[in-house]
């Protein structure tokens, strides 16, 4: 019977519970798509993020090469090396997978023409393979992706694997303008232990200082120096979770943290805890965060997070109130209905019982096709704004589904309040 009653409504008032499904649709479609697109927005605005550079250097641990970080210039600064070896470390760590790109930087003072000139050794495309403790480790690394708003307006990129040789440059567009350089020159490059002709394979614009300098290979730039299998710095560019408080607290001292503090935030991709991981890794190194980049990808992270938050809020609100309308409506149309089964002996929690089995039964159609209708809303946010598509998350099924129950419940709440205070005398009587 209790079913049968239930068919009964859907044939009479289909119309109304079209649109209770439909705004259930709505609402559930909108916080499906915001939640995914929150759950995984973090990896997509650290990718976004990796365009503007690296987040971390990692340079010699000495006080000297600390305060050039700080831009205190000091000469014995130029003595600091760390050595090529380390740079294998940057693979065995706890958070290897999330270091997306790093490269070894060797600046040097050399002269082109008579005119001395900024040369920085680095590595192009640079294949690292080796093995440790029987584990071969591999990666396709440097500069290219590090520099990635590098416009090479003449040329092209200096190629390590496709170039015979490492005996090949770039330059910035001024440098090549002050020294009438063009691609396919050979340049003379004296370094103090030696010199070097390189061909100039590309002629890029940065907008920065940079455009002053010429970029080659690391060990043309090693042997010019004198600094053979030694680097002084590396770019590192590593996905990383937004800072928080436990972050902070471990930022200024991983000692204090407690037992269990430690194991979180050692096994969290805080930039803190990858460089940390680094100078395990690396004793002889110090690793520090970029806090322009660090900061930014975590402000940016926490604004977005907080606007897809408010957008589904909205629109549950949205929702709740559309269906506190609709049903209320519904009760009301079907007062003379509800005041006669009063009348023969149905109480209060029954006629509820049943109100309520008809709206939770509309609203799962409704969750069900705003989940599927969510899903392509994720989609076309992540290639619109990402150029990716967003994964879905099972746990935004089960929320979704929380939030629709608890939306109905809410909005039902009027519709219930009205059933409760129908006496059958005034309505029947009314009706008569």
């Amino acid at each position: 019977m209790f079913f049968r009653m239930i068919a009964g409504a859907f044939r009479r008032q289909w119309k109304k519970m079209l649109m209770i499904a439909l705004t259930v649709a709505l609402g559930a479609s909108i916080a499906t798509a915001m939640l995914n697109v929150m759950l995984g927005v973090g990896d997509k605005i650290n990718e976004e993020l990796k365009a503007y550079g690296s987040n971390i250097t990692v340079v010699p641990s000495s006080e000297a090469v600390l305060s050039e970080l700080y831009e205190v210039e000091d000469g014995e600064n130029k003595e600091e090396y760390l050595s090529e070896e380390t740079l294998n470390e940057f693979l065995t760590i706890f958070w290897a997978n999330n270091i997306a790109d790093f490269a070894p930087v060797l600046d040097t003072s050399v002269t082109v023409d008579d005119t001395e000139v900024r040369l920085v050794g680095t590595w192009f495309g640079h294949h690292l393979e080796f093995v440790k403790k029987g584990t071969t480790y591999q990666r396709d690394t440097g500069i290219v992706n590090l520099r990635s708003w590098w416009d090479v307006t003449d040329g092209v990129w200096l190629d390590e694997a496709r170039l015979d040789g490492d005996r090949y440059a770039m330059a910035g567009r001024q440098l090549a303008e002050e020294l009438d350089l063009k691609v396919g020159d050979k340049l003379i490059v004296k370094g103090e232990k030696g010199s070097e002709e390189l061909e100039l394979v590309g002629i890029f614009e940065s907008g920065d200082e940079e455009e002053n300098c010429i970029f080659t290979t690391l060990s043309v730039a090693q042997r010019l120096s004198g600094a053979q299998g030694k680097y002084k710095k590396a770019e590192v560019s590593a996905i990383t979770s937004p800072d928080d408080e436990l972050a902070e607290k471990a930022a200024k001292n991983p000692e204090l943290l407690s037992g269990d503090e430690y194991d979180l935030w050692y096994c969290t991709a805080y930039v803190s805890s990858i460089c940390f991981q680094l100078q395990e890794a690396i004793p002889e190194a110090s690793a520090r965060a970029v806090r322009q980049i660090a900061d930014s990808e975590g402000k940016i992270l926490e604004k977005t997070e907080l606007l897809m938050a408010l957008i589904t809020v909205m629109s549950l609100i949205g929702a709740t109130l559309g269906i506190s309308n609709l049903v209320t409506s519904s009760v009301m149309e079907r007062a003379a209905e509800l005041a006669l089964m009063k009348a023969v002996g149905a109480k209060n929690g029954q006629i509820t019982r049943l109100v309520m089995a008809e709206i939770i039964l509309t609203s799962i159609a409704g969750a069900a096709a705003g989940y599927f209708m969510g899903y392509a809303f994720a989609q076309v946010i992540g290639q619109t704004v990402f150029s990716s598509a967003i994964e879905m998350s099972g746990m935004v099924a089960f929320l979704v589904t929380v939030l629709v129950i608890a939306v109905t419940l809410v909005g039902s709440i009027p519709a219930i309040r009205m059933i409760l205070r129908l006496r059958p005398s005034e309505v029947l009587h009314g009706g008569h």
